[in-house]
């Protein structure tokens, strides 16, 4: 390809680019709100959500009430969705569901509000509100609509975003351990047992019960040592008795043996 054809095609592209701006600014200057609105639907169909987002922050408010009111509150929701603005998405989607409770398209808005909290729902290490919105969002689309088109998708997410909250709950369990905090970890791994009893992680958190019950009992004062290393002990049975091959086996071992010597010389 010469220079001469590579020239071309860079000031067609550029003209091109040109005439969309320029006309979309005269969209977007006009007082005709049908015509912006149309627009704006010609603008999503074509992938191109920022100007058809724009197009109706004009409109939506002033079709109120109209026959286009209903569709067009829908196209922005899925505007800030599509644009990955998931927190608008949800106010959006969540708007049209209370303002269109009779709606056909009531059901999608339901799911779709769960969906933009699933897919604003942060990494593992992160706060895990959004997870918990998620949750509580597919478990109300799929309690109104029990047979449902996303019933499955739905049941999905919550598993997923569950599992995230399991391996947040066992991860901050860690940390107090790793930190040296052993009272703060003897209470968050309990709490994270009780909450999640078939956790994958179970095995390692009961192992560090034991081993934060050893820890504090080995860190205290004298008043308080005989009754954590009885703490010991008794997560040392639980413990055995649940996991009697696991690797963890000679560690504890050891600690259990410390705890009961440290009994009776108390």
């Amino acid at each position: 390809m010469n220079n001469r054809v590579i020239s071309f095609i860079i000031v067609f592209v550029c003209a091109m680019l040109f005439s969309n701006c320029s006309e979309y600014y005269k969209i977007q200057k006009s007082g005709d709100y049908i015509m912006k609105y149309q627009k704006a639907k010609d603008y999503y169909e074509y992938e191109d959500y920022y100007h058809a987002k724009s197009l109706l922050d004009d409109v939506v408010n002033v079709l109120r009430g109209s026959d286009k009111a209903e569709e067009s509150l829908m196209l922005y929701a899925y505007c800030h969705y599509k644009m990955h603005d998931y927190t608008m998405g949800a106010y959006y989607f969540d708007s049209f569901c209370k303002t269109y409770p009779y709606s056909d398209r009531y059901e999608e808005s339901c799911f779709m509000i769960a969906q933009c909290y699933y897919k604003d729902s942060p990494r593992v290490e992160l706060d895990q509100a959004c997870t918990q919105k998620a949750i509580d969002a597919m478990q109300t689309y799929i309690n109104k609509y029990p047979q449902g088109e996303h019933l499955h998708e739905a049941n999905e997410v919550i598993k997923e975003m569950r599992g995230k909250l399991e391996e947040k709950s066992f991860m901050t369990a860690k940390l107090y351990f790793k930190l040296g905090e052993y009272q703060s970890a003897t209470i968050t791994l309990k709490n994270s047992l009780k909450e999640y009893p078939d956790t994958k992680y179970r095995e390692e958190l009961m192992y560090l019960m034991v081993k934060s019950n050893f820890l504090l009992a080995t860190n205290s004062v004298e008043s308080k040592k005989a009754e954590r290393y009885q703490n010991t002990v008794t997560e040392y049975y639980s413990f055995v008795d649940e996991f009697p091959e696991s690797k963890y086996i000679p560690e504890i071992e050891n600690m259990y043996k410390q705890s009961v010597d440290k009994i009776k010389n108390l």
